[in-house]
């Protein structure tokens, strides 16, 4: 299997912890979605990533459908969410918070680099937006009472959440308060303390 993308997109990287933890074995691509994009439109036409390549050539494209794919593989003992219910929809629900301030905090800096004149009503827009979302992570993080949001073991939403904070904080840094919002940030540390993290990391850069 090969997973396509750079380990400082979010989406990738919150691709390639859940890989780690299972202890699914891949080859990884980094591959650009600048200076790759003829490479990765030969896999997705959206030139997006994450790409997943299955070992009979089928592609995934999209965390949500390459994550779905990997619950399988791994189990309904050991997926990463629960496999109905409440605590279900309320995982997905954080993963959807997640995945969607990583959005957002891709298209800052999108308006950054890549436009000549600076939107400020999309800034402020895309800014609010992280803010509120941070705060009902933060209210939601900060009500359990284990050391991950679902219990005593790491799930997709605690991922999904570190890997956009990881990419918040560097993308962005004046964005994100740690001392505003201090149940992320403990949240942030566990998770970059853990061995499946820090196997793949990447410092973001625009010009990769």
């Amino acid at each position: 299997m090969i997973l396509i993308g750079q380990y400082d997109s979010p989406f990738v990287r919150r691709v390639a912890v859940a890989l780690h933890v299972y202890g699914i074995a891949y080859e990884h691509r980094p591959w650009s979605v600048f200076s790759d994009a003829a490479d990765i439109a030969r896999f997705n036409p959206l030139k997006r990533v994450p790409t997943f390549v299955l070992e009979d050539g089928e592609v995934l494209i999209e965390s949500g459908a390459i994550l779905d794919h990997l619950d399988e593989v791994a189990g309904a003992d050991r997926a990463l969410i629960a496999r109905q219910g409440p605590e279900r929809r309320r995982a997905l629900k954080l993963c959807a918070l997640a995945t969607g301030l990583a959005d957002k905090a891709v298209s800052l800096v999108y308006e950054r680099v890549l436009h000549k004149e600076r939107s400020d009503l999309w800034v402020e827009r895309c800014t609010g937006q992280i803010g509120a979302v941070l705060d009902m992570l933060e209210s939601d993080r900060a009500a359990a009472s284990g050391p991950w949001w679902f219990g005593d073991r790491i799930g997709h939403a605690d991922i999904a959440a570190g890997c956009a904070l990881r990419f918040l904080g560097e993308a962005h840094p004046h964005v994100f308060d740690r001392a505003r919002w201090p149940a992320l940030a403990v949240h942030a540390d566990a998770c970059e303390a853990m061995t499946e993290f820090q196997a793949v990391t990447q410092a973001f850069s625009v010009s990769a």
